[in-house]
């Protein structure tokens, strides 16, 4: 049976060289503990389902897009002390990028998306450290924050909640277990005001502020929110992802208001 021709570890050196690719997109996760109910895989499961369908759709709208594997670690200095949630430093990260990105450039790939998939990966910093040699296109997606939320859930949630309970509900149903298995997601906020607030920031000690690694209720998730919702992301990124195959990256922005 012949793989997706978008993904990339299903295809072949005699398809990849017959088709002019447009765009790749780089899917990068974590390994984390996602509160007693979801398997620590799930921001990679979650992030190659989003970017298949994703691709699958531009594919079908005349983007040549190549989905790469998902990396699947990510920063997790601040759950160090939870077993297996495996961490890369951003600088790190950094360095795993900076080599693919001088792969594909060499190789001819002019445009670059990271579809980030664990809230605590952010590449912007390290997209605005790389472009200026990076020879190619550098941008990033967090796919679950592409699309306001709040119609589809009726709390979300931030870590292991409603959204991403109901999104692997939906994609990988045998690796969840029964919701009543599942903690309350509670979380401890700060005692600083502008840290509670959000509008200071610094990383989160992730024992100190749950007990189950979860924040966010899950008890409201359905597979039915998880499919809607993943119909939405995926129907936005692959609209993003046929303009920016059709665009000219070298003139992105038109002309000033009132020129």
């Amino acid at each position: 049976m012949a793989g997706r021709p978008y993904i990339l570890a299903e295809t072949n050196w005699k398809a990849v060289q017959r088709t002019p690719f447009d765009v790749a997109v780089l899917p990068w996760g974590a390994t984390e503990a996602h509160n007693w109910h979801l398997p620590y895989a799930t921001d990679v499961i979650q992030c190659d389902a989003v970017a298949a369908e994703s691709a699958r759709r531009a594919w079908e709208r005349g983007a040549r897009v190549a989905v790469l594997p998902t990396v699947p670690f990510g920063v997790q200095t601040g759950q160090l002390d939870i077993p297996f949630c495996l961490n890369l430093n951003p600088s790190t990260q950094r360095a795993v990028l900076r080599d693919l990105v001088h792969a594909l450039a060499g190789q001819g790939v002019r445009k670059l998306v990271i579809l980030n998939g664990h809230g605590g990966n952010d590449f912007r910093a390290i997209i605005r450290e790389l472009v200026p040699d990076a020879g190619l296109f550098l941008c990033a997606i967090n796919w679950w924050s592409c699309l306001d939320a709040r119609p589809y859930f009726d709390q979300p949630g931030d870590h292991a909640g409603e959204l991403e309970t109901s999104v692997m509900m939906h994609v990988a149903p045998d690796l969840v277990l029964p919701l009543d298995e599942a903690g309350p997601g509670a979380e401890r906020k700060a005692r600083i005001a502008g840290l509670r607030e959000g509008w200071a920031w610094a990383p989160r000690p992730w024992t100190a502020i749950t007990d189950d690694t979860g924040v966010g209720d899950p008890s409201a998730a359905t597979p039915e929110k998880g499919a809607a919702y993943l119909d939405a992301v995926a129907e936005r990124i692959s609209g993003f992802l046929v303009e920016l195959a059709a665009a000219d990256v070298t003139d992105l922005y038109g002309d000033a208001p009132g020129a």
